[in-house]
């Protein structure tokens, strides 16, 4: 059940963007936007769209917010591949946006979806304004210096520091760089339904560090053309993970408590959250 609802909503997701998009000039700039948010798994997306679900929110409000935090998502990607950042040329088993074009329409294009994100976050099919506000103002704190620009601050001052991040440090850097757009995007369909976010902040916290875990996992065992990225990047920057720090099997095993802790934390919503649970499972079992 899972699988079929992430592939679908994910080409409902891409369906939508390509409407957005396609009102757009076509420039360099807009092809390369439209480029960029092209095969993803689409799980943040697929997170706002199931939340509502949750909360019996109509896809036809929802759709606007998963398309955005799909949008941001892929921002962020096109940003970290840059030469400056990381340094990639591949990304979802493609040529990264700055090898396609080049790097002044990569910084373009990542801060036109930046910008897109919002613009989808407030549209009025969305439902009233006080709920627009809410999510706007809470994903500008997910995505910026309070969320995932921290993350990736700290994650680049980790590069010069004197000595490796200890374990409690990572688990705060990880809770920024890729937990905060996670727990935004599971938090989504409550704030739709201004509804209790304390479940689900809790399922997605465990969720997004479970995430973090397999990739470290990834980096190292996964292969390269599954992937659709270069791995073991960070093992030969000598940078420290969860696995460096723990060693394979006590990452396997914390990843697989955390994936427990997130599922416990929706049994108040019975059955009804069978898909959302097996979305963490999935996280841990992922081979890209």
């Amino acid at each position: 059940m899972f699988r079929e609802r992430l592939a679908q909503d994910a080409t409902l997701i891409q369906d939508h963007f390509d409407l957005v998009l396609g009102a757009l000039d076509d420039l360099d700039v807009t092809q390369a936007m439209a480029y960029a948010t092209q095969g993803g798994k689409g799980l943040r997306g697929f997170l706002v769209l199931e939340s509502a679900r949750l909360h019996d929110v109509d896809t036809a409000r929802a759709i606007w917010p998963a398309t955005g935090i799909e949008a941001l998502h892929a921002y962020s990607l096109v940003h970290d591949d840059l030469p400056c950042m990381d340094d990639d040329d591949l990304r979802r088993g493609r040529p990264t946006v700055h090898l396609k074009w080049d790097e002044g329409i990569a910084v373009l294009a990542g801060d036109a979806l930046q910008t897109l994100a919002f613009e989808l976050c407030t549209r009025s099919e969305i439902g009233p304004a006080e709920i627009r506000a809410e999510l706007a103002l809470s994903l500008a704190q997910a995505s910026g210096a309070q969320g995932m620009v921290l993350g990736q601050a700290l994650d680049i001052a980790a590069e010069s520091a004197d000595s490796p991040l200890t374990l409690e440090e990572i688990t705060h850097l990880q809770a920024g760089k890729t937990g905060a757009l996670i727990e935004w995007s599971a938090c989504a369909g409550a704030r739709l339904a201004q509804a209790d976010l304390a479940p689900l902040r809790q399922y997605a916290q465990s969720l997004g560090l479970a995430f973090q875990i397999a990739d470290d996992i990834l980096d190292i065992e996964g292969n390269a053309e599954i992937a659709g990225k270069r791995l073991q990047k960070d093992a030969e920057a000598g940078k420290a993970t969860f696995v460096s720090l723990l060693g394979l099997d006590a990452a396997r095993t914390r990843a697989a408590e955390l994936v427990e802790q997130s599922c416990a934390a929706l049994e108040g919503y019975g059955a009804s959250a069978e898909t959302l649970k097996d979305a963490a499972r999935f996280v841990i079992a992922r081979d890209s």
